[in-house]
């Protein structure tokens, strides 16, 4: 009987994860990279969603925010509503932040005060944690230096894969 070893990006903890992943949390780079052409991570990006059609990505209101405003300013007030328009019609889920949210939000931002983070950073750490969302994609290496309410990071899909 042959032995067959698995190829190395099969093996590797990130496939593993999103083999398994059912929902992700996207953050803005993504969201940007993917409605730019002209952006570094863009073909990377599209080659990722159609290799992981299976997982719903979910994301937040501050997220949809940052990408509005960086979209206008970058690009053209037409790829911001482009991106809208993408939203609307189900690209990505937008989670609904409960009543105690934002508190939750200050709660973590404090927490990392002497970090770069920023609004849509900590609310999809607060919405990882609420959902119990373990994973995110994002192209900020940041991500893995939070952890949940358990000591569990959020496992990047798009940088370990």
């Amino acid at each position: 009987m042959a032995s067959h070893s698995l190829p190395l990006e099969e093996a590797s903890l990130s496939y593993l994860a999103a083999s398994s992943a059912r929902e992700a949390l996207v953050d803005s780079g993504p969201l940007l990279a993917l409605f730019n052409g002209a952006d570094n991570w863009h073909a990377r990006i599209i080659s990722w969603l159609q290799a992981n059609e299976q997982i719903r990505l979910v994301t937040t209101w501050p997220v949809l925010t940052e990408v509005c405003a960086l979209l206008a300013r970058r690009i053209h007030n037409g790829a911001a509503l482009d991106f809208l328009s993408w939203v609307e019609q189900g690209g990505v889920e937008v989670d609904v932040p409960n009543n105690w949210s934002l508190s939750k939000v200050l709660q973590i931002s404090q927490r990392f005060a002497d970090l770069p983070l920023d609004l849509a950073d900590a609310s999809i750490a607060e919405t990882a944690a609420r959902r119990r969302i373990a994973y995110v994609v994002s192209i900020d290496k940041d991500f893995d230096i939070y952890r949940d309410a358990s000591g569990k990071y959020l496992v990047n899909l798009l940088l370990n894969s």
